[in-house]
């Protein structure tokens, strides 16, 4: 297969190429990478069908669906993934920020008010913060990872997103940290959010290959029970949030009632659990107006 052909041919190509590989969006994984070798839209499909595709473009073509019919997720082939109206940088070394997650970022921001400080735990591509910071006003954080390599991902997304990232007064900042470990400990912060690693261990096996596989362990696995980091994210929190401060997960579909349990024992209050748009648990939070350390 050569030059010369259209692009409803080379699309064609591509979709029966992914659906013999088993890929279930096969039509949709084909035509994005289409779009993304050849510079296009949703639109030259159907009207410029007849559109010849370029030696180049092809080439590029035939090795982005090689590299997706081998299970690597499309937005590691084309380097970036939509997230709250937002174009982020991805790659292997961070999850691929997915829909769900914007549910968390949407209950953070019915709490945030004008110059709040945010600590996002686990920030891997600096997803959470950066929303939360672009959407809101004065507002600073910082991203804690224990990846450098999502570190350097999540800092030159900032640095593209955010106005005011700069040198001189930055609205972000990154610390490589395990937990809290890294972190001033003369610091306070309003919100602290994350989306921690909460897969079972057991369950790893069971993941898609494009997860598997895939996407950073680091950023999955949560150990025997899944809940590991949320034991330490509850525990470690109480000293960074401020008074009146409050604390924001994602969490798995079943891990609710065991999350609200912790933080509740932790002596959190009002705490809430929120259902994403598929009507299961996905987000639990609350108030830390009566910790003690």
């Amino acid at each position: 297969m050569a030059g010369g052909l259209s692009y409803r041919d080379v699309y064609q190509w591509g979709c029966g190429e992914l659906r013999s590989a088993g890929i279930e969006e096969s039509q949709l994984d084909a035509r994005l990478l289409l779009e993304w070798c050849c510079g296009t839209d949703r639109n030259t499909l159907l009207a410029h069908g007849d559109r010849n595709v370029a030696e180049k473009e092809y080439r590029c073509y035939e090795k982005c669906i090689a590299d997706r019919k081998s299970r690597i997720p499309l937005q590691y082939i084309t380097g970036v993934q939509e997230f709250m109206g937002l174009t982020f940088t991805v790659n292997k070394n961070v999850l691929i920020p997915r829909q769900d997650t914007e549910v968390l970022v949407e209950e953070v921001m019915r709490y945030l008010h004008d110059g709040m400080r945010i600590l996002d735990m686990c920030t891997g591509s600096g997803c959470i913060l950066t929303s939360l910071l672009r959407y809101s006003n004065d507002c600073t954080g910082v991203g804690a990872d224990i990846s450098e390599e999502a570190l350097r991902v999540a800092r030159d997304n900032a640095e593209a997103l955010l106005e005011g990232n700069g040198r001189e007064r930055p609205k972000a900042s990154f610390v490589r940290s395990d937990l809290f470990e890294g972190l001033d400990a003369d610091d306070r912060f309003d919100v602290i959010v994350s989306n921690p690693p909460y897969i079972k261990t057991g369950d790893m096996d069971t993941l898609m290959p494009e997860v598997r596989e895939h996407e950073p362990v680091l950023a999955l696995d949560g150990k025997e029970d899944g809940l590991f980091f949320y034991r330490r994210i509850i525990a470690g929190a109480k000293r960074f949030l401020s008074g009146g401060g409050m604390l924001f997960f994602e969490i798995g579909f079943d891990q609710g009632e065991d999350v609200r349990e912790l933080m509740r024992q932790a002596g959190y209050t009002d705490i809430e659990i929120v259902k994403d748009f598929a009507g299961l648990d996905r987000v639990v939070f609350g108030g830390s107006r009566c910790l003690t350390d």
